[in-house]
């Protein structure tokens, strides 16, 4: 497992993604633990649906932005090291992706607690 991994920990850019977005991604965990218990049962999840209940979801689903950012980052750690010794750039592009979605997501769950409170 540790040779799987070796190309990829000499890379600076692509560690250096990886570890901000496993920073935003324990960031976002946090505050939304600290708040968890002064949300209201339903919070505005899914913006993009008609107005009504159809834009609410329970308080528990406010954790999944960020499960999925969890999903992602690994799904993309694991296909970069797979194809880094064959394109360099596209593992860079992943790590780049996944930072982007954990910042994303980051930014989403700061503004709908906020919005609620």
């Amino acid at each position: 497992m540790k040779e799987f991994f070796k190309n990829i920990r000499n890379d600076k850019v692509f560690l250096g993604s990886f570890f901000l977005t496993l920073f935003l991604f324990i960031i976002s965990l946090i505050y939304i633990i600290l708040l968890y218990n002064k949300l209201p049962p339903y919070i505005p999840l899914f913006n993009q649906l008609p107005w009504g209940y159809e834009r609410l979801g329970t308080t528990i689903m406010i954790f999944l932005p960020v499960i999925t950012v969890l999903v992602i980052a690994i799904g993309n750690i694991i296909l970069s090291s797979i194809i880094y010794n064959k394109t360099q750039i596209v593992s860079r592009i992943l790590a780049a992706t996944s930072f982007l979605i954990a910042f994303l997501s980051f930014l989403f769950t700061i503004r709908t607690v906020q919005l609620i409170l």
